[in-house]
């Protein structure tokens, strides 16, 4: 019981954050520069996802673990030179955070991928939908996390 006590003013405060985070608009240009950087991350991803699946003869998880580190490399350095410039703290630090964001991103890209591939949908179209729809857990995990200044 006790924790739960804890937990409520941390929960509201979260709620908080995340309602004055979407109200700014200067949050909706960070939104904007997110997915153009995560657009770049998604054809990195999803390129090296079929050659891997199509032309390797890869898993299609092993690939998509595979895409997604390479993928991810390259969102990390776009989004702390570009889109959270601003919010830029220690590099190590912040490089933790984001991967933390990312595998628990990763986590829920891998749990759609999977359903969808068992649902009958083919690989690379199961990937690619698994990534957008991951995408906003991705957003709010960085933005009030990884890069929060």
């Amino acid at each position: 019981m006790a924790r739960a006590t804890e937990a409520a003013p941390r929960l509201s405060a979260l709620r908080h954050d995340a309602r004055h985070a979407l109200r700014r608009p200067a949050n909706w240009i960070q939104l904007a520069k997110f997915c153009v950087v995560g657009a770049s991350g998604y054809v990195v991803n999803l390129g090296l996802y079929t050659a891997l699946v199509h032309a390797a003869d890869l898993n299609y998880i092993a690939a998509a673990v595979c895409s997604f580190t390479v993928a991810v490399a390259n969102n990390y350095m776009w989004n702390r030179v570009w889109t959270f410039r601003r919010e830029r703290g220690h590099i190590a630090l912040q490089g933790v955070k984001f991967l933390v964001v990312s595998l628990a991103a990763l986590g829920a890209n891998l749990a759609v991928l999977a359903l969808l591939v068992e649902l009958g949908v083919p690989k690379v179209p199961a990937q690619a939908a698994a990534i957008v729809l991951v995408t906003p857990l991705s957003f709010l995990g960085n933005k009030l996390w990884s890069f929060r200044p």
